[in-house]
């Protein structure tokens, strides 16, 4: 069984990589739909801002922290999370699991080269029968539902949604029901890593925290503003909870 903690208004779930992927095997094989999300600082930040996004992610079945400075939080406010479920670590978990089980992924989301380089590289280093349909993530509001249809007539147990935040969250919550695939899942920027466009940080950064710094320096002029923003609005959230467990 799996437990929830509210931290600073945002649900998560208490469990880990192990537990979520045998749950979410366990969603496939008896073909029932299993939304999952991750939440970082910027997330927990941005939910507190948009009401469609807060329920886009509340909805979810699964609720994984994302960000290793949300995990180290959670410790600070005496209710510890047990470890950090990255999402694109889930996501290279999942596409490992699809060719073990003979499970199918659909890939939505990026740009068509990125899109299609994340379908080679998983072609070649496991097989292209794992691959269900792959699409780009530019597409028109007119569009949505037919692609919501394209992506549930795949036959596909697997999906991932490369698209940027909470454009991803807000389209999932609200097409999950036509989609109607087993396993659906926004992934955000990782198919830029998977597909060489964007490098992931060294182990030593990402266990530190700095993942999202090292992101920033590759691309400074893009996410300078995001990350001033969410992480300084993060931490006064966090102290100001600390401050009222305090004075309770």
């Amino acid at each position: 069984m799996k437990s929830r903690i509210n931290f600073i208004g945002c649900p998560i779930d208490c469990v880990t990589m192990e537990w979520t992927i045998d749950k979410i095997d366990q969603s496939i094989r008896n073909n029932h739909v299993l939304h999952q999300v991750v939440v970082n600082a910027a997330k927990v930040v941005n939910m507190r801002i948009d009401p469609e996004l807060h329920e886009s992610v509340v909805n979810c079945d699964i609720i994984n922290a994302d960000g290793q400075a949300v995990v180290w939080a959670s410790r600070f406010l005496g209710k510890p999370l047990p470890e950090r479920v990255a999402g694109i670590d889930l996501m290279e978990n999942l596409v490992k699991l699809a060719f073990e089980q003979n499970y199918k992924v659909f890939f939505f989301g990026a740009k068509e080269d990125v899109v299609s380089a994340v379908v080679n590289r998983y072609s070649q280093q496991y097989s292209s029968d794992i691959i269900g349909g792959y699409r780009n993530g530019y597409f028109t509001t007119g569009e949505e539902k037919e692609i919501a249809r394209e992506i549930g007539d795949s036959g596909s147990q697997i999906l991932f949604v490369a698209i940027s935040s909470p454009k991803k969250e807000i389209y999932l919550n609200k097409y999950k029901d036509i989609i109607n695939t087993p396993f659906i899942m926004g992934v955000g920027g990782s198919f830029d890593v998977v597909s060489g466009k964007v490098k992931r940080a060294p182990m030593w950064m990402q266990e530190s925290g700095l993942e999202w710094f090292y992101r920033f320096l590759q691309e400074p002029r893009r996410m300078w503003r995001r990350y001033l923003y969410t992480n300084s609005a993060f931490i006064f959230l966090v102290l100001k909870e600390k401050i009222k467990q305090i004075l309770s």
